[in-house]
């Protein structure tokens, strides 16, 4: 919120597309906890499972039958998922994957992307996206030279850098976030994920995808499913946990059973396979059907055309990037393929722009580095209050 001039809003409460904060008004949420809420806030039949979960136990650090539900269920979604391991963050899952990635290769360093977050790993914040991006933070304080020393961080959509990364020091992972959303939505240039497929391959990498965001979201495979791109590893977080504090990583047999104790790569978690979470994930997954995919993306493409509209209408310079269920609106007239493009945007602007719209009650992101999560929660009343708060707070700034 400091990047937009303000204080956080405090929340009191949500339902459906709706938060209260404890000063009584009442927003229209495209936050949505960052991503996890895909069937908006409180929804019953995910209130009714954690309820029912609880009822028999919060946790036991032992196998419940839910883990193997729930990883039933993302084998049976995911392409590259032949077993699947639960941590209980994004970060832990990432962490948990690079290393595994390092065993079975005998390699150290990580290739990376200039404003892809994975999470707050210590080897990985450089040049990271998110909060990082947001605040300026080039890196964090902490972290070694020797944990810096063996992450490669190349451009996004730059074949030639990512060539030339790979021949000077063949990496154990190439680590991408498939569809880029912690630097805002940035998509992969036509037939970049298939040459990071065919450029790991040669150099005897793993290909990591981090689908954190983009799991269970953009389609009901992820985005490997939608891209036809199949990686080595898996990270998932977010909708995997349905609002609770749920993650995990998983990749073909030959990789997976490496991991203790079927392997001597080690990782633990007293809270992994958290009942509650398992129980909240289950629920949100079973709600995710081919129905709920068109109405994503139909709800994410009429938010992009009205907004290009609105922007055009008010002579506001504006890219929009979409996928079903994520969108970024950029304060720039360039096109957006990279880090530097999304740095070279009017920050000012999109300030400006969040104050407003949280003026006519719509709740952003505060930040030109986030992307927005349009929900299953999301229908004509929110498209229509948030297109007409747009077209004003446009006008506001224009004039």
């Amino acid at each position: 919120m400091r990047a937009i001039g303000r204080d956080p809003l405090f929340i009191e409460r949500g339902e459906g597309p709706w938060i209260h904060d404890v000063d009584g008004n009442r927003y229209v949420d495209y936050v949505c906890s960052w991503g996890p809420l895909i069937a908006g806030h409180a929804h019953p039949s995910v209130i009714a499972e954690i309820l029912g979960a609880a009822a028999r136990g919060t946790s036991f650090g032992a196998p419940t039958e839910g883990e193997v539900e729930l990883a039933a269920e993302v084998v049976e979604r995911v392409p590259s998922a032949e077993m699947v391991r639960m941590t209980s963050s994004g970060t832990e899952a990432s962490m948990s994957a690079i290393r595994l990635a390092r065993a079975a290769t005998g390699r150290d360093p990580i290739l990376k992307f200039a404003g892809a977050y994975h999470g707050h790993v210590d080897g990985l914040l450089a040049e990271a996206g998110s909060g990082l991006a947001t605040q300026g933070i080039p890196s964090s304080p902490g972290v070694t030279k020797a944990q810096a020393a063996d992450t490669i961080i190349v451009p996004w959509n730059d074949r030639e850098a990512v060539e030339q990364a790979l021949e000077e020091r063949p990496p154990a992972a190439i680590l991408c976030e498939p569809f880029p959303a912690n630097m805002g939505l940035v998509p992969p240039a036509q037939g970049f994920l298939e040459f990071l497929r065919e450029a790991a391959d040669a150099a005897g990498a793993l290909l990591i995808f981090d689908e954190v965001i983009t799991g269970f979201r953009v389609s009901r495979g992820g985005a490997q499913e939608r891209s036809g791109v199949t990686p080595d590893l898996t990270i998932l977080g977010k909708v995997i946990g349905g609002g609770l504090p749920a993650a995990a990583y998983a990749g073909p047999r030959t990789f997976m059973e490496m991991v203790a104790p079927a392997g001597d790569v080690y990782q633990a978690g007293t809270l992994s396979g958290n009942p509650l979470a398992v129980a909240a994930g289950l629920a949100t997954l079973h709600l995710l059907d081919d129905a709920a995919y068109l109405h994503l993306e139909q709800t994410t493409r009429a938010l992009a055309q009205g907004l290009s509209s609105a922007a055009i209408e008010a002579g506001v310079p504006a890219k929009i990037t979409w996928a079903p269920g994520l969108l970024t609106l950029f304060f720039t007239p360039s096109e957006i393929d990279d880090l530097a493009a999304v740095r070279g945007c009017d920050m000012n602007a999109h300030a400006a722009f969040c104050r407003a719209m949280l003026e006519h009650g719509i709740y952003l992101p505060p930040s030109q580095y986030e992307a927005w999560f349009p929900s299953l929660a999301h229908g004509p009343e929110q498209l229509d209050q948030t297109l007409e708060a747009a077209a004003r707070s446009f006008a506001e700034m224009s004039g």
